[in-house]
C-alpha cells in the first residue's frame, strides 16, 4: 500500500494542510471500525463532511435459517 502523508498534500498546484483536528477526526473514525469505509466529503476544498460505514456480518446456518422462514410463512 502507498503512503500518504495526511499532514500535506501536494497536488503541483498549491500546498494544501489539514487541520489537526481534521486529522484528528479522520484517524478516530478509521480507529473505531473493524470493516467498513470512511469517505470524506470536501466542498470548495475544505473538508466538511466525515462519513462512516461499517459492515457487520452476520453468520447464520442455513438450516436455522429456513425454518426461521417457515415459521413466518406457516399460519399461526
Amino acid at each position: 500500500m502507498a503512503e500518504f502523508d495526511a499532514k500535506r498534500i501536494d497536488d503541483g498546484q498549491t500546498d494544501k494542510r489539514l487541520s489537526p483536528e481534521i486529522e484528528q477526526e479522520i484517524l478516530r473514525a478509521i480507529a473505531r471500525i473493524d470493516y467498513g469505509s470512511i469517505e470524506v466529503v470536501v466542498h470548495d476544498g475544505k473538508v466538511v463532511q466525515i462519513e462512516c460505514r461499517e459492515k457487520i456480518r452476520v453468520v447464520r446456518d442455513e438450516p436455522v435459517l429456513k425454518n426461521a422462514i417457515r415459521q413466518i410463512r406457516q399460519p399461526g
